[in-house]
């Protein structure tokens, strides 16, 4: 039997207490989801290094936040799903609040 290493992310982290212990680009709020949101969104690579406002990624941080999404993609995707569900709630939400 083949023993494979551990996966590691080190631009990745994640803590309970940051963003509800989603995975984020190591000291920044800055989600691995929120990354790949906006890739989908057709944001290209180059401008997504500066698109958040915390602070301008790194090309190696970027390319980190996509592994990882590649690597645990329907974890990323079921928080993205969750996060749309969310936004749609609210906005039904305030469209019975304005009535």
């Amino acid at each position: 039997m083949v023993t494979l290493p551990a996966l590691s992310y080190p631009h990745i982290s994640t803590h309970q207490q940051v963003m509800s212990g989603r995975p984020c680009i190591a000291g920044t709020r800055v989600r691995v989801m929120d990354i790949v949101a906006a890739r989908q969104a057709g944001v290209p690579d180059d401008e997504l290094l500066g698109y958040f406002s915390s602070r301008p990624l790194t090309r190696s941080e970027l390319h980190a936040a996509l592994a990882y999404y590649y690597d645990h993609q329907d974890e990323i995707d079921a928080a993205l799903a969750d996060d749309a569900e969310l936004g749609k709630q609210a906005e039904q939400d305030q469209a019975q609040a304005n009535r």
